[in-house]
């Protein structure tokens, strides 16, 4: 802020303040949902860590990369959504890109190897049942890495970052090529090996999954035995990654399209608004694997709402109002250890656990009681208290 590049007519917003109010709102509720789904997804992982399949190490790092891109982008794009204009400068705008571009990376490759994984589990199970969790942890270190190459780029004066044609984000500079030779090769590299070929293989993973399964009954039992190679839990793994790569290229393609509109065709005749409208579609993008996993898989569902139910005993615990219910439930507790390890029935002496009635009613014999009437008063006496002769009143 205070940066003399904050005046530049390019970090000015393009569109109406209306659509830049509704932007910074999608922004916000998108921000909250990404927030808290892919943190509980995370805690979720981490508490059954010690049996997660190698697949699900994609989705975990699918959620990783999610919520980078939720801490990175939103903070600074609401409030200058808000303001009307990007207000954090040029140095910003340029790491803002960079993560935007490194973070849609790594989900759109880490969903291409996810989909190869269960591609080679599924037709090919000889190979499959060899990939392990370490396979799964260097394969998600490879993602990474092929990530960072195109983001790094243009910092490195291959490509370049400048802000987005409506004004109030920053992203690649899709005119460049027009008037750029390094620009223009950045673009097309980009497309190719970061869309058209990630897209092909996830296609091709999945198609060929399909013709699998479907080609032979014999085929779809050898998968779902335990004693071969795919198991059910694997196979709604595979329905959730493709209903996770649908969600995820349907966010992303409109924001490709325009990208490739302004990048090889005439720029000026992209309107500012068809490149903010696929922006909100691709920043969509984060809310969709935590949404599809946490209500879709049951294990991850029921280990969820385990949690769920202990910290909210804790809560309860906490709280002043069950300190005496807490106590009865102790007491009753202990009143049926008690009963069980006696060995005798729970209605069976209230106070089994009150040493001082249990030893009084053993010591003390029951004895025949008698009722006087004096007047209008009855009184309750034992017999040993009467004495030899009748008295008055005497019933």
């Amino acid at each position: 802020m205070g940066n003399a590049s904050d005046t530049s007519a390019v970090f000015v917003s393009t569109i109406s303040k209306e659509h830049d109010f509704l932007m910074g709102s999608l922004y916000s509720v998108f921000c909250l949902l990404s927030l808290v789904g892919n943190c509980v997804l995370l805690l979720v992982a981490h508490h059954k860590r010690s049996t997660l399949k190698p697949a699900e190490f994609f989705i975990i790092n699918l959620s990783i990369s999610d919520l980078g891109m939720t801490l990175s982008l939103f903070p600074l794009a609401i409030p200058s959504a808000f303001s009307h204009r990007w207000l954090f400068g040029e140095v910003a705008c340029q790491l803002y890109a960079m993560c935007g571009v490194l973070f849609g990376l790594c989900s759109l490759t880490n969903l291409t190897a996810l989909s190869s994984v269960c591609c080679m589990k599924v037709c090919f199970p000889n190979h499959g049942n060899k990939f392990s969790s370490s396979h799964a942890r260097l394969l998600v270190v490879g993602v990474w890495c092929y990530a960072s190459v195109f983001a790094v780029g243009p910092l490195a004066q291959w490509g370049r970052y400048s802000a987005e044609p409506y004004g109030t984000a920053c992203c690649i500079d899709w005119h460049a090529p027009n008037h750029e030779l390094s620009a223009l090769s950045y673009i097309v590299c980009l497309f190719v090996f970061c869309y058209a070929l990630p897209c092909a293989v996830i296609f091709l993973s999945y198609t060929f999954i399909l013709l699998t399964v479907r080609g032979s009954r014999q085929a779809v039992q050898q998968h779902v035995s335990p004693q071969t190679k795919t198991t059910n839990a694997h196979a709604l793994i595979v329905k959730l990654s493709v209903a996770v790569c649908i969600g995820f290229l349907g966010a992303w393609t409109p924001y490709a399209a325009v990208s490739m509109w302004a990048a090889f065709g005439d720029a000026t005749r992209v309107p500012p608004a068809a490149f903010a409208l696929a922006a909100i579609f691709a920043k969509s993008s984060t809310i969709y694997n935590p949404v599809v996993y946490l209500l879709c898989k049951p294990n991850f569902r029921e280990c969820l709402y385990r949690d769920t139910s202990t910290l909210r005993q804790r809560i309860y615990r906490g709280s002043p109002q069950s300190e005496p219910r807490e106590r009865f439930g102790s007491n009753s507790q202990h009143k049926a250890d008690v009963g069980v390890s006696n060995g005798q029935h729970d209605g069976y002496g209230a106070c089994l656990h009150c040493t001082e009635n249990t030893a009084l009613r053993h010591v003390t014999p029951a004895q025949r009681t008698a009722c006087i009437l004096t007047g209008s008063t009855y009184t309750e006496v034992t017999v040993s208290q009467l004495s030899a002769e009748p008295q008055a009143g005497f019933l």
